[in-house]
């Protein structure tokens, strides 16, 4: 049975399990939401994710909401991108935790202020206390990197998966590749595994759309 995944090529957090999916080999469908239209607000919608959110994956009887559990759940049915044994997978969790709270919280939100709102109704100061924040955690996520591949052990897992998830969206949010040397290279190493692809040749919804 084909897995189905709410989505729309703008979310940073909907390209983190799309990513998972396409790179795990699972039989897969993108179902696009239209999010700026107000979509994810609808009754309609909130009797499939009463977060009101996305991404929503759907196997079979199975629905399941937040990225991290998308993740972790098509990394224990593919048997990939997990840990090793129990310590990795602890830390793979360690990491899942912090890009969710220090990274992509933050570039998500700093990213549509800049972005996608009204130029004349861009909070310049929170936009610059944001970014301060995303420079900490880019200081934190480089560092990490120095001398090694991965995040987690000896492969790539869904910790990699999800703290690339908005560092390779074209729009700006305060984050430049040549500033960070380590982190350039690990996303580098990522977009060279099979299958990967751009948020925006992987979801269906693009900026273009809606200019």
């Amino acid at each position: 049975m084909t897995i189905k995944l709410t989505c729309f090529g703008e979310s940073g957090n909907a390209y983190k399990a799309a990513l998972t999916l396409e790179l795990s080999g699972l039989e897969w469908e993108p179902v696009f939401v239209d999010f700026f239209g107000g979509e994810t607000r609808t009754p309609e919608y909130r009797k499939l994710n009463s977060m009101g959110e996305v991404p929503v994956m759907i196997d079979g009887d199975l629905t399941l909401s937040q990225s991290g559990a998308i993740q972790d759940y098509v990394s224990t049915k593919s048997s990939q991108f997990g840990g090793h044994n129990a310590n990795e997978r602890r830390e793979i969790l360690r990491w899942l935790f912090w890009d969710n709270h220090k990274l992509s919280s933050t570039a998500g939100l700093t990213r549509f202020l800049m972005n996608f709102l009204p130029e004349d109704k861009r909070p310049k100061e929170v936009i610059a206390f944001n970014q301060g924040r995303l420079k900490a955690a880019y200081t934190i996520l480089n560092d990490e990197l120095a001398g090694k591949d991965w995040l987690v052990g000896d492969r790539l897992t869904i910790a990699d998966i999800a703290c690339c998830g908005y560092l390779f969206y074209p729009e700006p949010f305060g984050f430049d590749r040549a500033d960070w040397p380590h982190i350039d290279t690990w996303l580098t190493r990522i977009s060279e595994q099979p299958g990967w692809k751009h948020p925006y040749d992987l979801m269906p919804g693009n900026p273009s759309d809606r200019a």
